[in-house]
């Protein structure tokens, strides 16, 4: 994938989802969903097994269907790889494609629910951030390819597609 080209939105809150059928991941238009960095870095990478079971979710927020919200964390896990590798101009790419989204700072009202979450379930402290961004902004979902996130209750986690290669709703 040369680019992930996305319309920005205003406000990183929830809209009243509409009726009609389910569209990717069961979301419905308007939701708001967060993205973990795993499915951002296999769309930029143009991963040969994974990118395709989230294609659906990035094309339904370029068609302004769905709101696509990113924590800084999500960004800092994506940057991480080319800045690694010395790969200066690739991350900047990277920064620029993210940049499309909503980009959610660490709050201190995600702080706290973030540590409660990692103190009740014992995920990594990167993990309960984007959980906590994910219930402060109300996002319908998470959208990741990390199944530790399966052992949170009270929040909708989608895997990726389950119709494409590497889906693993």
């Amino acid at each position: 994938m040369t680019g992930i080209s996305r319309k920005k939105r205003s406000s990183p809150r929830a809209r009243k989802t509409t009726a009609g059928s389910a569209l990717w991941g069961g979301l419905h238009g308007g939701d708001l969903v967060v993205v973990d960095s795993a499915p951002l870095i296999y769309l930029l990478d143009d991963h040969p097994e994974f990118a395709a079971a989230f294609v659906g979710l990035f094309e339904l927020q370029a068609d302004g269907r769905v709101q696509i919200a990113i924590s800084t964390i999500a960004m800092a896990e994506v940057l991480a790889g080319p800045f690694t590798h010395g790969q200066d101009v690739l991350a900047k790419r990277y920064e620029k494609e993210l940049a499309n989204f909503e980009v959610v700072p660490v709050s201190h009202e995600i702080a706290v629910t973030a540590a409660r979450i990692r103190a009740s379930t014992g995920l990594r402290l990167p993990d309960a951030i984007q959980a906590a961004t994910t219930l402060e902004v109300g996002a319908a979902a998470l959208v990741t390819h990390d199944r530790d996130f399966s052992r949170l209750t009270g929040l909708r986690v989608i895997l990726g597609d389950p119709v494409q290669p590497g889906g693993h709703n």
